[in-house]
């Protein structure tokens, strides 16, 4: 079977879909349990720029805003580096991301709130094809899980590929669009399936990265929605 995706590349375009480089900050600095105010800028910005090549690498349309980022969070790194002259009360130049970083998760906070007050029909999805109603999770544990949170799972089931399954030397390989079906009709079923579920059983590299696509395309046209269980870790996908 020869499909569009062995000719040419498919492509995720970011916007609308999930977060902005704000968020990718946000997710770095709670990974790595930082204080806001003390940023390790050169931790920091490596694994910043190590997401975005990564994202590059997966065929994830980046905006131009997270490369601004990218080069401001260079330029407070190469500031660190200056040499500061006794006497000189120079202000810490990670203040220009930490204050707007503060502020943007205020807001964020603020929205938050404001999106879990109750509204009729809120937890509730209506499957297509005339199925069953399907609730969102209501446990307090489960929140909405974001880009990043999925690359990191998924950066998981890539790094337990045996070598074997690395070396992709197969020329056909199924669409995405195929792929986003075969995911349909497993949810169609289920209603839910956890994250890992929905990737095959002895994948090849090209199976993962064909699945993954499907998956951020399916959220970017609300057929799905994803939650993480916040005491387990576990990502569970839900069929709207």
């Amino acid at each position: 079977m020869s499909t569009a995706i062995d000719t040419e590349p498919y492509r995720v375009k970011l916007e609308r879909i999930f977060e902005g480089p704000m968020d990718l900050l946000v997710h770095l600095i709670r990974k790595n349990e930082v204080n806001i105010y003390d940023i390790p800028i050169a931790l920091i910005t490596d694994q910043y720029l190590a997401y975005l090549e990564w994202m590059k690498a997966m065929n994830i349309d980046l905006a131009g805003d997270f490369l601004l980022m990218a080069a401001t969070m260079a330029q407070i790194k190469s500031k660190l580096l200056l040499p500061v002259h006794d006497g000189e009360e120079a202000e810490d130049p990670r203040l220009e991301i930490a204050r707007p970083l503060a502020e943007y998760m205020r807001i964020k906070s603020a929205a938050r709130l404001l999106a879990e007050r109750d509204l009729l029909g809120e937890d509730i999805f209506a499957r297509s094809g005339g199925g069953k109603d399907v609730p969102v999770p209501a446990d307090e544990a489960m929140i909405h899980v974001g880009l990043f949170e999925l690359i990191d799972a998924f950066q998981r089931i890539m790094a337990n590929l045996t070598p074997d399954q690395r070396l992709d030397l197969t020329t056909e390989h199924i669409s995405v669009k195929d792929r986003i079906n075969q995911i349909i009709d497993i949810l169609e079923k289920r209603g839910d399936a956890a994250f890992e579920e929905l990737f095959p059983a002895s994948p090849s590299r090209a199976d993962l990265i064909v699945t993954f696509l499907a998956i951020l395309e399916m959220v970017k046209i609300a057929l799905i929605r994803v939650f993480q269980h916040s005491p387990s870790g576990q990502i569970r996908v839900f069929y709207q």
